[in-house]
Parts: C-alpha cells; structure tokens; sequence
C-alpha cells in the first residue's frame, strides 16, 4: 500500500516536473519533495488551497510566483479526470446499483438526477477551462490592470494542448492508483463488494470530495460517514468500511503532510545557515 502511495504521488511530481520545466529545469526526486511538501501546507487549509506554496518553495526565488499560477493547471487537470469519471460513476450507480431495496439516504432521485446534469454542466466548463486556458490568459492580458502582471501568467499562454494532454492522462493514471488502494483495502478489512461496484462508489466518494469544501486535518470523519452511506448500500461491514477510510487518509494525507513538513523544515534550516 505504501508503495502505490508512492506511485500515487509520483505522478503528480511527473505532472509538476513537466509544468515548470518552462520555467525551470528540475529533477524528479525534487518535484516529488516538493509534492510533498505542498501536501504539509494543504492538509490545514480549505480545499487544499495551501499546496500550490509549498510545491513553489523548491523553486528559485524568481520563479516561485509563476509556479503557483502553473500548479493550478494541475489541480484543474485532476478535477477534470474526478468529474468525469465521477459521472459516469453517478450514472453507474444510478443503473447498475440503486434499485427498491438499494436507496442512498443522502440524494433520494430527483436529487440525484441534478447532481448528475451539474457535474456533468461543470465537467464542460472545466475541460473548456483547460484547454481554451491561453487563450483566456490572452484575453485577460488586455485589461490595463491584469497586463501589469503578465509576467506571472504568461506561461500559461505557451501549454500547448499536446502538454495539457499528457497531464491530464497523468492525472488518470494518478486517479487509477487511488481507486486501486481504496478496493485493496476494503479488501483487507474484509468489505466484501464487487471490484467493479467498489471502483464506482469510490469515484462517486472522490467527486463528493471534490465538490464539498473541507479541511484534510477534520476530513476523516467526512470520509468515514460519506462511506458508510455508499459502500453500505451493498455491504454491512461498517467498520471495515470505517476502518479503509482512515487508511486512506493516513496512507495518502497524513504520511506525505508529515515528509513535507520534513522537507519544509530542511528548507528553512538552510536558509537559515
């Protein structure tokens, strides 16, 4: 398991050594202290909102600034890959598993149907928002106040779509990753679902997350209710359910949050010297 964390955090390190490489050559195992390093500065903040700092201290000084403008195009390239497997694992969950014995308390039909045409209405503007990003960049360059900072964002403009799809499949293969430690280990606690109804309510899981502010430090209890709700439609195992949960959050949050912190703190005790 925590060598698919690692696989898990190596790609998004490949996504970020090949965002920044317009700005500044970096090896992989700096990317990666820098992944980590970002995953300490997220873990107490709103959506993660801190990570796009940490990933830029390992940047040189000039640099840093524009590489936060370039995180976001990561995180934008993930959220395209969970709203879209998300929904069709909505539409899954609405065909293959919800039935007059099978109900989801959360979201009864009617509700369910909205939350579908939303994300589907948000993956849209999402993947438009990724590719048509310098060209948007270019737009915004024309308002006399924005010009004036053009030089934090102009390396947007450069992405070409042929570097945004590479990304984007990284963030697939990222989210592949993450979908495989969750079946393994309801495995292991003895959840016992079908591997393809457990992947569905695990990218179901993943959009919720994704769509519902939270703080990663108070998320766990989140996670642990939200999973009983879905994987309990098919299993009665609430403390297996409970139990993968907090070994994700561990596993994927804390773990990284505390080899960031590391890092940081190697950062700053240098500079210091």
């Amino acid at each position: 398991m925590m060598v698919l964390m690692l696989v898990n955090w190596g790609f998004e390190a490949l996504k970020w050594q090949l965002l920044v490489r317009s700005i500044e050559k970096i090896s992989f195992l700096m990317a990666l202290r820098a992944i980590f390093s970002g995953q300490a500065l997220a873990f107490n903040t709103l959506n993660r909102i801190g990570e796009p700092a940490g990933r830029a201290i390992f940047l040189q000084e000039g640099n840093r600034i524009r590489g936060i403008f370039l995180s976001f195009v990561a995180g934008i390239s993930q959220t395209v890959v969970t709203l879209l497997l998300g929904l069709i694992a909505l539409i899954f969950l609405r065909v293959h598993i919800l039935d007059t014995t099978h109900h989801w308390q959360a979201l009864s039909g009617p509700w369910l149907d909205i939350l579908t045409y939303g994300v589907a209405l948000g993956l849209v503007i999402y993947l438009l928002l990724y590719y048509k990003m310098p060209w948007m960049i270019h737009l915004l360059e024309r308002i006399p106040f924005l010009a004036r900072y053009k030089f934090f964002v102009e390396k947007l403009e450069e992405l070409h779509w042929k570097e945004l799809t590479k990304i984007l499949f990284l963030s697939v293969c990222r989210y592949i990753v993450f979908v495989s430690q969750y079946i393994l280990l309801l495995q292991v606690f003895g959840v016992a679902i079908f591997w393809t109804d457990a992947a569905g309510l695990v990218c179901v899981m993943l959009l919720i997350l994704a769509i519902i502010p939270t703080v990663a430090l108070a998320e766990l209890g989140f996670r642990g209710k939200l999973g009983i709700q879905l994987f309990g439609l098919l299993s009665s195992n609430t403390v297996g359910i409970v139990a993968t949960a907090a070994g994700i959050w561990i596993i994927n949050l804390v773990i990284p949050a505390i080899v960031g912190s590391l890092f940081i703190l190697g950062v700053r005790l240098f500079r210091n010297k």
